[in-house]
């Protein structure tokens, strides 16, 4: 049943729990909350039903309204105490509100000793306020006694590298294959986190101590493929091309065209890249058809990234609230030490958790420039194309973002060149900006829009860099390789945020 369905048949009187509960989901799952929220939230008032506030409160979440939706999650609590979803839910909204919500998933953990959800997001609301090291001690404590916890491991990995810690990423998993040296699913872990490290020297290392203890796994084929990919000097490696099981065709799809851009087969590569293209629209494979094309002359080309209407830049100074107010509450923020071990920053620090899902006055300001700023650039983009990654999605929707963060870049900081697999239109808003020194080149700090991953060693220029100015809000397909030019000294704050998909 559709949401439009639904909600007849409750304005024909089907108004119980169960049938209102049912139209909440389908108005998440349809992008339709408002409209919901319009039955829903009078609903809970008049049935004093915990469920149904605590639909309000998701409803409200899905909206990034989250001060009501502290409102909603709080009654819910108070008629069902006892209740492990909503005291979960409760919590979770209030981190990412920018509450301290140590004592809220304290109290949901009493409730479920034994959750996993809970206990890493326990040592998330740790670390927000401060405090990752009691958060990283906890998630060790845990692996410690369920050491068959692999999403505890990769928590664990992901919150010592923000703290400065990348070193001791993989130690708890090493220590769990020395008690287990046979559990197929450590090793499989291990290899996952090095990958999304990208520390693709150690995959093979790893798989040939696996297979050296007689563990087998068809990951394994995977993980040998990628390593090719990324060393290998021929043109079809065995490992890549020819040894991979039929399992690991498509999940080697994307690295057998990372190989060939590589080595230098342009020719070869176009054939690849149409096929991957036929069963995968993800982000990055219209980055590496985007390189393949521009290098083969291939008209697809202009077709993909040409129209420069797709990348917009604006000072938005006079919509925001007074950047010296945004950079001193971005500053409060960064409280991390390190790096997210699959991230484009190198040289600072990225937010945790969704910065515009925060209630501080001064970010929901920022939140409703931005809103109006992507809406003034869709307005824009070229007419609708079926076919195109950027064009081909609706544009009647209410923006909603994938991703929100701030990044703090220390001297000789940047980015590396990435897309942003979750977005439909990326962003990069500069809030402070460094002097530039005498003997800095004039290009440095500034954005590059098309130039390939750094590891491919592809010669191909950005088709396009973009000097940085406080106040300009940059925005363009998050498919589009995007990176910076480093600069010397000083710091460099931004906000940026993934637009998702229209729904």
């Amino acid at each position: 049943m559709t949401f439009a369905s639904m909600l007849a048949a409750i304005n024909s009187g089907r108004d119980d729990p169960t049938t209102l509960a049912e139209l909440a989901e389908l108005a998440l799952d349809e992008g339709r909350e408002s409209a919901a929220l319009a039955v829903i939230l009078p609903a809970a008032q008049r049935f004093s039903d915990p469920r149904l506030w605590q639909w309000s409160g998701l409803l409200q979440r899905g909206l990034d309204e989250h001060e009501q939706a502290l409102e909603s999650f709080a009654e819910a609590a108070r008629l069902s105490p006892s209740d492990v979803s909503i005291a979960h839910g409760h919590a979770r909204v209030a981190m990412e509100a920018g509450l301290d919500a140590v004592d809220l998933y304290e109290r949901a953990c009493s409730l479920a000793p034994r959750n996993g959800a809970l206990i890493i997001g326990l040592a998330a609301a740790r670390a927000a306020i401060g405090k990752g090291d009691i958060g990283v001690a906890g998630l060790e404590a845990a692996v410690e006694s369920s050491p068959m916890w692999l999403a505890g491991h990769e928590q664990l990995a992901q919150l010592l590298a923000t703290l400065g810690r990348a070193n001791e990423a993989t130690v708890s998993l090493e220590r769990a294959i020395v008690k287990f040296p046979n559990a197929v699913p450590l090793w499989e872990a291990l290899l996952h986190v090095q990958l999304r490290r990208g520390s693709y020297a150690s995959l093979k290392a790893i798989v040939e101590r696996a297979e050296a203890t007689n563990v087998s796994s068809p990951e394994f084929a995977i993980y040998k493929g990628i390593h090719a990919a990324e060393f290998d000097k021929e043109i079809y490696p065995s490992a890549l091309f020819d040894g991979a099981p039929a399992t690991a065709d498509e999940p080697l799809g994307k690295w057998r065209i990372r190989h060939l851009l590589r080595v230098g087969a342009v020719d070869a590569v176009l054939p690849f890249i149409d096929r991957e293209l036929r069963r995968d629209q993800a982000a990055d494979m219209w980055a590496y058809a985007s390189t393949a094309w521009r290098l083969a002359g291939d008209p697809r080309s202009e077709w993909l990234d040409g129209d420069p209407r797709i990348v917009s830049v604006a000072n938005i100074t006079q919509s925001l609230p007074p950047l010296e107010e945004v950079a001193s509450t971005l500053r409060s923020l960064h409280v991390a030490r390190g790096e997210y071990l699959d991230q484009s920053v190198r040289g600072g620090t990225q937010t945790d958790g969704p910065l515009f899902s925060r209630i501080d006055p001064i970010i929901r300001k920022l939140r409703k420039a931005i809103v109006a700023a992507v809406e003034g650039h869709v307005a824009q983009l070229p007419p609708p194309d079926p076919n195109h990654p950027m064009l081909r999605h609706r544009r009647d929707r209410l923006v909603r973002f994938s991703g929100s963060w701030s990044v703090r870049l220390r001297s000789g900081g940047r980015h590396s060149n990435h897309v942003h697999p979750q977005g439909w239109i990326s962003s990069a808003l500069y809030v402070a900006l460094p002097p530039r020194a005498p003997d800095e080149q004039s290009d440095s700090g500034w954005l590059t829009l098309g130039e390939p991953d750094d590891l491919l060693g592809v010669d191909l220029p950005p088709w396009r860099k973009i000097e940085p100015k406080a106040g300009q809000l940059v925005l363009f397909p998050s498919w589009m390789w995007h990176g910076t030019v480093p600069f010397s000294e000083g710091e460099r704050l931004t906000v940026a945020f993934d637009v998702a998909p229209p729904r």
